[in-house]
């Protein structure tokens, strides 16, 4: 245990900093298993209770068509997946999937668009599609490509509580999974997001054939940012069929459980929420990721265009962790 405290991650003083270096969490992610967990766990209840966890529900509003060449996503045009090209919902359609999500019990609606950036006349179709699922009590979170200042703030003005927008991996390892945009695009646009009073939801993919040092150093970058994400997605990558990740070996279940207690150590005020890659994952293995401070789901039967956990078998699991939704 000696080594956590030797670099201050369990002290109140240390917690919330934003000069984590690599150093420092590669010490937490070479941790015997159990004292990782258990100084994540720690942190997480200093912070957050401890057997609550937030459900939100994720709608592709716009599918498929996407000119960016993310190696790891079905969405992309530069790749034979199966997924068509469609325009974006219309509106009465997507205030129908947030009301049956709120019924369901769902407490922020999350909406995506495949875009590399939205154009404006779109924007203001989305804004109006933020006013109505608001108006329906759920917080809104949307993720739409890249955003000028200006866009970011009319976003704010639509009341939009949350944006997403993924570093996805580290700086050395991104070359290799994107090439349509650089990672400097990526933390301008949440420079845009954070000035315009919008709360951050940024985290990453892993299982994408990356090293552990790209896993540190992903980290790295999202805990030193001026101010933490509010909302940190870890993502398990999902192998599909036409991506060039589809061979990709799968991650180690442990390798991910550490992914996701070195975000709650060094984030410990964020939301960490366990995204894609739900539906091949065993209900121990979910345990332990809520064990290491995961306290977010995407809770339905799809996350964009790949599978997600059905609601009834995700209600089981919490009922047998004693886990209930965060209000």
């Amino acid at each position: 245990m000696s080594d956590v405290h030797e670099i201050g991650s369990p002290s109140l003083e240390a917690e919330g900093r934003s000069d984590w270096t690599r150093d420092e969490i590669r010490a937490l992610f070479d941790l015997p298993f159990l004292d990782l967990l258990f100084e994540a766990q720690t942190v997480h209840r200093r912070h957050h209770p401890p057997n609550e966890v937030q459900l939100s529900t994720l709608l592709s509003i716009k599918t498929g068509g996407c000119p960016e060449d993310c190696a790891y996503c079905p969405q992309s045009a530069h790749y034979d997946t199966g997924v068509d090209a469609e325009k974006l919902m219309p509106l009465d359609k997507v205030l129908a999937e947030a009301r049956t999500a709120r019924d369901a019990g769902a407490s922020r609606f999350c909406m995506g668009a495949a875009w590399r950036s939205p154009k404006d006349r779109d924007l203001d179709r989305v804004c109006a599609m933020i006013e109505g699922v608001k108006s329906l009590g759920l917080e809104t979170c949307v993720t739409l490509g890249m955003l000028t200042e200006p866009q970011a703030q009319k976003l704010k003005a639509a009341g939009l509580d949350y944006y997403n927008h993924n570093l996805d991996t580290s700086p050395d390892f991104y070359g290799q999974i994107i090439s349509t945009r650089t990672y400097e695009d990526r933390l301008e646009t949440l420079e845009h997001v954070r000035a315009a009073g919008i709360h951050v939801c940024c985290g990453g993919i892993v299982g994408m054939g990356e090293s552990r040092e790209d896993r540190i150093g992903m980290i790295a970058t999202l805990a030193s940012l001026p101010e933490h994400p509010e909302s940190v997605p870890i993502n398990m990558l999902v192998r599909v069929g036409g991506t060039p990740l589809v061979q990709v070996d799968a991650l180690d279940a442990l390798e991910f459980v550490r992914t996701i207690g070195v975000a709650r150590i060094t984030m410990p005020a964020s939301v960490v929420r366990l995204s894609a890659g739900r539906a091949e994952m065993s209900e121990e293995t979910q345990a332990l990721c809520f064990l290491a401070g995961a306290n977010s789901i995407f809770y339905g039967p799809k996350l964009l265009t790949t599978p997600n956990p059905a609601q009834d078998r995700d209600r089981a699991l919490m009922d047998k962790l004693g886990l209930v939704p965060r209000l």
